[in-house]
């Protein structure tokens, strides 16, 4: 390693990225351009930091796996920035398990902090959890210990573990402080505060109440029969439904349970569901089927009876009945969960994240930009889009499978 090499490499470590670009910034050959590639990422010019990353990968080539293999993560870490899932997931795995036979292990360790982040990133809980129990984390530096924990806490908040979420928030505090990074403290800091805001609506009886996640937690345990409207399930103490593909059943289901203890009229249900403001006896007799239909996948739950103007639910026992909604309405929450982390998304990783086809999510988002919930940045390919923070609530119930058994 020559000199200025090193120069580069102590001042990227002390975080003076401008003394490391005086150093590498004039040179084209791959340890200068991977160097340039991790200044520009921690500048924030994503793109071009890629870009010399991908230089730089190509100039090492196979002869040097070690410094390949770093410059994979590195490139790993830029597209995560970017929210760009388009990269075969393999490619880094392969990077990770080439620094561990090589002895980097701090590296090899910082791929897999990568991918676990990629996992929470698209939604993927349980293999968010089998990447945190494959974490070895002896002899860590703190700021690893920090991100273990963050994501540990993560996992914890979106399976609504809140007394577990905040033991690991409290590890990472500490790690991150030993660790002294400013950004990992500010991070942890704001997960933390988004215990304190509400993060759904409980609608009973008329009555509308901003609830926080152990609010959420301690009504999912307490035996009331929730129509939960941010999962599409119906949930009490012991089970959940979903009717994550049931939409006509679900919109029944959330009328019947909005009315509850009274019953609920056919035409208002036919206009409710079906749209119909002028209902013949096609429309009584499909909603017929339909009610037979939620009545059977209710039953564990609930009885739904017929009464003399439309229908009734009447859960199990004497318990009441809530409606858990988002803390926005309209059907777009796992967007805007995902997009209130103030990074610019592709359509395409949209998609990805939420499961749905980029048709489907290109029309959401279109209905989000009319009413002027988003923004686009960009055309064509390039295209990004971004949303202004939700003021007041924390949206982690909004991220895609967020809720236990989801």
């Amino acid at each position: 390693m020559d000199s200025l090499i090193a120069a580069a490499g102590r001042a990227l470590t002390a975080g003076d990225v401008l003394g490391a670009l005086k150093h590498v910034g004039w040179r084209d050959d791959p340890p200068a351009l991977a160097l340039r590639g991790i200044a520009m990422a921690q500048l924030g010019d994503y793109p071009r930091a890629r870009e010399l990353l991908r230089r730089a990968t190509r100039g090492f080539g196979p002869r040097e796996p070690l410094a390949r293999a770093r410059c994979v993560v590195a490139e790993a870490e830029v597209a995560l920035a970017l929210r760009d899932f388009g990269t075969a997931p393999q490619r880094l795995e392969d990077a990770a398990q080439a620094l561990a036979a090589r002895g980097d292990r701090a590296n090899a360790r910082h791929a897999q902090l990568i991918a676990l982040r990629r996992h929470l990133l698209l939604g993927r809980l349980d293999a968010a959890r089998a990447a945190v129990g494959a974490l070895d984390l002896t002899d860590a530096p703190a700021a690893h210990h920090a991100l273990a924990a963050l994501a540990a806490a993560e996992i914890a908040l979106r399976s609504l573990r809140t007394r577990d979420a905040r033991l690991a928030l409290q590890r990472a505090r500490v790690a991150a402080a030993q660790a002294g990074i400013s950004a990992l403290s500010a991070e942890i800091a704001q997960v933390e505060a988004s215990l304190q805001r509400p993060a759904a609506r409980i609608l009973h009886a008329g009555h509308e109440q901003p609830v926080t996640l152990d609010e959420v937690e301690a009504l999912l345990a307490s035996g009331t029969l929730v129509v939960d409207a941010v999962r599409h399930a119906v949930r009490d103490a012991t089970g959940m439904a979903s009717f994550a593909r049931r939409p006509v059943l679900f919109a029944l289901l959330r009328a019947l349970a909005s009315h509850w203890p009274g019953d609920v009229d056919r035409d208002t249900l036919i206009a409710r569901v079906f749209r119909i403001r002028q209902p013949d006896q096609t429309h009584r007799a499909r909603l017929r089927v339909e009610i037979g239909r939620l009545r059977r996948l209710l039953a564990p739950f609930a009885d739904l009876t017929a009464s003399a103007h439309g229908f009734l639910l009447s859960p199990h026992g004497a318990r009441g009945v809530v409606v858990l909604a988002p803390p926005v309405d309209g059907e777009q929450g796992a967007l805007h969960g995902l997009l209130a982390d103030g990074m610019a998304w592709s359509t395409s990783a949209l998609a990805l994240a939420t499961g749905d086809s980029q048709r489907s999510v290109q029309r959401a988002l279109a209905a989000m930009e009319a009413a002027g919930q988003v923004r686009a940045i960009g055309r064509a390919r390039a295209q990004r889009w971004v949303a202004p923070p939700l003021g007041g609530f924390t949206t982690i119930l909004l991220l895609p499978a967020t809720s236990p058994g989801a």
